[in-house]
């Protein structure tokens, strides 16, 4: 099978996360997506960065219905820090059938040049990019930095255009949560449930 790995913290999930995942397991040649629930650095802990295993919960809640995404906690068990790379030859080993590939935004692709082997990521797997939208912020940064290497045009980049161009983030989420507002169509109905009932993000 060949299977796409949408790699981020998930805190929380949200439609825009849903909606991307959704359309690449539908339009692409992908058979499934699995949504690696990235762990919580315990060298750099954030106050707004909620537990693992809520992260994930979330997840399987929100996708629990659809049989082409699967929620992962595979990096849980790896020692850290931990580098994609390291994920990939570790699912390999144990899924030698499968044929792995990444999911990013595109605004990964343009810095992905700074990722641990980066070359041999890009030779051996293929990589999904959607687009994205930066913020102002994230525009000036890339604007203040050197070129950066075009990957666009390799032929283990697929670049899916046709991808719903999302601006939600989870940052909006939890600040709207923090200020009260009403996030519920931001959210699928069992994560809107399961963070109004843990109250998190208050």
């Amino acid at each position: 099978m060949n299977i796409g790995l949408y790699f981020g913290t998930f805190n929380p999930i949200h439609v825009g996360h849903l909606i991307i995942a959704n359309h690449l397991a539908e339009h692409t040649d992908l058979d499934e997506v699995w949504i690696v629930v990235t762990p919580q650095n315990p060298l750099k802990q954030k106050k707004s960065l909620l537990a693992d295993f809520h992260r994930l919960a979330m997840v399987k809640e929100a996708i629990d219905d659809n049989r082409k995404l699967k929620a992962s906690d595979i990096e849980f068990k790896m020692p850290r820090p931990n580098y994609t790379i390291h994920t990939l030859t570790h699912l390999i080993e144990k899924y030698p059938s499968n044929n792995f590939a990444l999911i990013m935004g595109e605004d990964n692709l343009r810095g992905l040049h700074r990722w641990f082997n980066y070359e041999q990521i890009l030779e051996k797997h293929k990589i999904y990019v959607y687009p994205r939208v930066l913020t102002i912020q994230e525009s000036e940064a890339e604007n203040a930095t050197k070129e950066a290497p075009n990957f666009s045009k390799h032929s283990n980049v697929i670049l899916c255009d046709s991808a719903p161009l999302m601006k939600v983030s989870s940052s909006f989420i939890r600040k709207a949560i923090k200020e009260k507002k009403d996030v519920r169509y931001l959210l699928s109905e069992p994560v809107f449930r399961y963070v109004d009932d843990m109250k998190f993000y208050q």
